[in-house]
Order: C-alpha cells, then sequence, then structure tokens
C-alpha cells in the first residue's frame, strides 16, 4: 500500500509479493515496469485508461479474482485496485451506534456514496489524479483521511454494487460478476469479519440473515445480468486467462510510440543571445562568465568538486531567471534614511503555492538553487527513465508536495519543473502532462533547465505547451541516436542495463546527475 504522497516502483517478484502479503487491503497501487506514454504529440491525453468492473456477492472472492487478474497479466504498466468499501456515506453518530449494534443496512445500494465514487472514479479513467475517501470499518466512519492515486492504466474497481449504477456501469470497459455457492460465501464472511474487522459471529451471523442475503437477493444478483463475463468464485483460472487476454489486445492497440518523431523535430527559429526566441524559451545572456561555467561543466576531465561547485553556482542563475515569471506586485518601503521607495513584492494572491518538481536525478543539482532563492519552497519529484527495448519513456515514480495533489490547490500552484537537459523532451513532456493532469495551469509552469538540444524535441514541446517557459543556459546543436550495449553517462533518461537506445546531446554535458552525485 502506498502513501498518500507518492507512488512506488515494484518489479515483477515485489509486485507479488505486495499482492500476497496485503490480503485485507484495498485500493492498492501495483506497477512493474512503468507507465508509457498516454498523450500524444499534441500534448493532450489518446485513451484514457482501462476500467473493469467486479461485482458479486460478499465474499465471494472479487478482492481475489482482482488479483488473480493482476498476477496473470505480468508485466503491466500500471494498476490500481480500487474498492467499494471506501466510498460509503459518511455515518450521523446515531448511525454509528445502530451500526455497531448490527441495526443498520451497510448492503443496500443507499449506503454508498454513489456521486464521490463516480467522481473519483471518472478522474481516474480521464488519467488525472484522485483523493479516495477511507473508511473504517471498525469504527463504521469515514476517517478524515485520503488516499491519493494516480497514474493507472488500468483500473479494477471491485464491490457488491459495482455493477448497480448506471453511472458507474458507463465507465467501465469490462464487466465482470464473480457467482459463488451462499454457503461458501457465509463461511468466507464469518471468517473474514471475526479476523479483519473484530466482529462476533454471533454478530456476523445476524447481519447477514437481516442484511447481507436480502440485499443479494435483491440488487446484487440481478446486476449479473449486465456482466460481460460471469467468473467462478473458485477454480476460475481459465475465465481469468480470457480476461487477461483481452487487456493485453486492449494495452497493446492503445500504445502509443512517438519519442522517435520528437527526436527528429528541429527548432524551427534562431536563438539569439539574452534574448526570448519566443514568449516561453528564455535563453540566459550568453557572457564571458556564464561560457566560462560551461566550459569547466562541458570538460569531461574536470573535477568533481570543481563539477559541483560550478553546477551550483549555474542552477542559482537560472533559478533568478526564472523567478523573473513569477506574478509581482507594486510594494512601497521607507528606507533606514526614512525615504519613501517604490519597489515589487511576489504577489501572493497570484502566488499563494511555489513548489519545485525535481525530475531524478539530472534534475536534483537545480533543487540546490531553488532552494537557495527560496529557502522554504516545497519539493517534489518525478522518475522517468526510458524502455530498454524501445527507448519510450515510462513513469516510474511520482512523489508531489501536497499543493499539487490536491486539485483545489494545484489550479493556483506555480511549479518550477526542473531537469538537467531537454534533448528529445520525451521526459519533460510526460512530467508536463502529470502536472496538468492534476490541475496545475499550463501558464505556471516553468521549465528550467541547463541545456537544449537545437535539433531535438523541444519544437514539439513549445507546440504541444505553447505557455509553458522553458529557461535555459544553452543550446546545443546536436543530438544523436545510438544504441549502446552496456550503460553509458551520455543517455538521457536511461539507467543502467545490458543494452539500450540513447539519444545523447552534442557536445553536452554527460549525465549531469551521475557526474553530480557519483
Amino acid at each position: 500500500m502506498l502513501g498518500e504522497d507518492s507512488h512506488e516502483l515494484f518489479d515483477d517478484e515485489s509486485q507479488r509479493n505486495l499482492s500476497e502479503s496485503l490480503q485485507s487491503k484495498k485500493n492498492t497501487i501495483l506497477k512493474s515496469h512503468g507507465r508509457p506514454p498516454w498523450y500524444g504529440e499534441d500534448g493532450l491525453p489518446i485513451c484514457d485508461a482501462f476500467v473493469i468492473g467486479i461485482a458479486g456477492g460478499s465474499a465471494s472472492g472479487k478482492t481475489h479474482v482482482a488479483r488473480q487478474i493482476v498476477r496473470a497479466l505480468g508485466s503491466v504498466p500500471t494498476v490500481v485496485i480500487l474498492s467499494q468499501d471506501s466510498f460509503y456515506r459518511r455515518l450521523t453518530s446515531e448511525e454509528v451506534a445502530l451500526a455497531h449494534a448490527n441495526r443498520i443496512d451497510l448492503d443496500h445500494p443507499e449506503a454508498i456514496d454513489m456521486p464521490m465514487f463516480t467522481a473519483c472514479l471518472t478522474d481516474l479513467k480521464g488519467c488525472r489524479q484522485s483523493n479516495i475517501p477511507v473508511y473504517s470499518f471498525a469504527e463504521h466512519q469515514r476517517l478524515d483521511e485520503v488516499k491519493y492515486l494516480y497514474g493507472a492504466a488500468i483500473i479494477i474497481t471491485e464491490g457488491i454494487h459495482a455493477l448497480h449504477y448506471p453511472e458507474l456501469r458507463s465507465l467501465y470497459d469490462l464487466k465482470v460478476f464473480v457467482q459463488c455457492d451462499s454457503d461458501l460465501m457465509l463461511a468466507r464472511r464469518i471468517q473474514r469479519d471475526v479476523k479483519e474487522r473484530g466482529r462476533s459471529v454471533d454478530g456476523v451471523i445476524e447481519q447477514y440473515l437481516r442484511y447481507v442475503k436480502p440485499a443479494f437477493d435483491n440488487f446484487v444478483l440481478p446486476t449479473a445480468r449486465y456482466a460481460d463475463i460471469v467468473v467462478p468464485g473458485s477454480n476460475n483460472s481459465v475465465a481469468i486467462d480470457l480476461i487477461t487476454t483481452h487487456i493485453r489486445r486492449q494495452m497493446t492497440e492503445r500504445a502509443t510510440h512517438f519519442r522517435r518523431n520528437m527526436a527528429s523535430k528541429s527548432i524551427e527559429c534562431c536563438l539569439s543571445d539574452g534574448n526570448p526566441v519566443s514568449s516561453n524559451l528564455i535563453l540566459l545572456p550568453q557572457t564571458p562568465q556564464l561560457k566560462g561555467i560551461y566550459t569547466v561543466l562541458r570538460d569531461g576531465k574536470s573535477n568533481r568538486q570543481d563539477f559541483i561547485f560550478f553546477v551550483d553556482r549555474l542552477a542559482t542563475f537560472l533559478i533568478e531567471k526564472a523567478m523573473e515569471h513569477l506574478p509581482y506586485r507594486t510594494k512601497m518601503i521607507t528606507t533606514p534614511i526614512n525615504v519613501d521607495c517604490t519597489g515589487k513584492e511576489l504577489d501572493v494572491k497570484s502566488s499563494k503555492n511555489v513548489c519545485g518538481i525535481s525530475i531524478i536525478r539530472s534534475g536534483g543539482p537545480l533543487t540546490k538553487g531553488l532552494e537557495r532563492v527560496l529557502s522554504d519552497v516545497a519539493i517534489g519529484s518525478l522518475l522517468v527513465q526510458s524502455d530498454a527495448k524501445t527507448g519510450e519513456p515510462l513513469l516510474l515514480h511520482v512523489m508531489l508536495p501536497k499543493c499539487v495533489r490536491e486539485r483545489h490547490l494545484a489550479v493556483d500552484t506555480w511549479v518550477f519543473l526542473l531537469d538537467g537537459q531537454i534533448g528529445t523532451a520525451a521526459a519533460a513532456f510526460m512530467a508536463i502532462r502529470t502536472l496538468l493532469d492534476h490541475g496545475v495551469q499550463q501558464d505556471h509552469i516553468i521549465f528550467v533547465t541547463f541545456l537544449v538540444a537545437r535539433n531535438g524535441g523541444v519544437t514539439v514541446l513549445q507546440r504541444a505547451f505553447p505557455k509553458v517557459k522553458i529557461v535555459t543556459g544553452a543550446v546545443d546543436e546536436g543530438l544523436r541516436e545510438a544504441w549502446l550495449d552496456h550503460y553509458n553517462e551520455q543517455g538521457e533518461g536511461q539507467s543502467e542495463g545490458d543494452g539500450r537506445k540513447v539519444w545523447i546531446v552534442e557536445p553536452g554535458m554527460g549525465q549531469i546527475g551521475d557526474r553530480y552525485y557519483l
């Protein structure tokens, strides 16, 4: 189970271990090899997440079927298992007392907060983030905390009423009903509720006879007619194979590959020293001092101490330049010699929240410059690396500040997006799209980078996101595609492996993160 502010990468074995060790946990994100692009060259999403709705009686094995699907899929991008149990409506104190006495019907469809359930699933299906409520079965109450979910390529929604509501059914790409013997469901429910939810055997049986069985007969079982496939609650390997084959086919059809096209684009305008190429691409004035700094950073013989020192200096220059694009307002002050003076200050109404997001790990050195200029700034991170076989970008890790995770705050948040270079712009593209999915306004994103490749994908980036500001210190002429038999420090967005496709910025600065941290 992930924390509310981050998503982590799990390899295939750890994914299996996670799903096996968290048998009672729900609303879980599992990742095997990262999330591929979900958007086109125009920056807009090209497909929704693939949503599976799984319904069935209480303790019929819905969650087990969901886990079997995940295991059978094997190497999948990102899967969210979303439980209806999180969406029980908030109870009054009187209703909570009745619930503890088994005198309230929590199996009736009206016990579910359907507008919230539909809204959260709609956001996740539309590739946006959502904050899922947390329900306590021990307290019979929705808690004040929420669970942050984002990045699903596949969503598995499970619950007894998952197929009951037309609003939910309209969101599903595949509808599944789990069929199970009533005696077996009762036995499973007794075992689960006593062990996991602190109930007594007598209380479980009373609740089952009073509410659970009637709700199943009247509301749950009739929804089987909406299912695309009915799955046995046990011995269901054939059905699971059919489901996973269909999902793989759908995911293959939805796949997009555009990095090569981005790498082949060129900047169509001429960069001039110290002047914006366009309203959103700003190059630092090419002073002798700046050129001297880049000479040290490009020199493969520079020692690590000098490299770190000059990277830190350059990072501060870039952030100070980027700060010019935040909103400011006039401020009247009185100097120590009692002279009134008109100055400027950050407009706190327009820039209430300012944060930095580093693209790991070459964006890391830029965070030092940001922290020098804004001492209390919140810092988040994204990990984007390339698929070893295709070279396509994969989103592996998301850890964002609260002001971005919560959509009502993200709308007014300004973000400094930090990365070492823009080569093909694939990582930049994915990072910007991620921020937009969270509700950050395009004109509130300022991309800060040491290098831009003139013949890289920055043109596509500008065309897709024309309001994003890009602040850089240098523009390099070359971007060369190559295949490396082993890991090489010159590749963009790479990690160690036996061999992979890379795009090399020339003359470049090498792998900035490695040179800075190793």
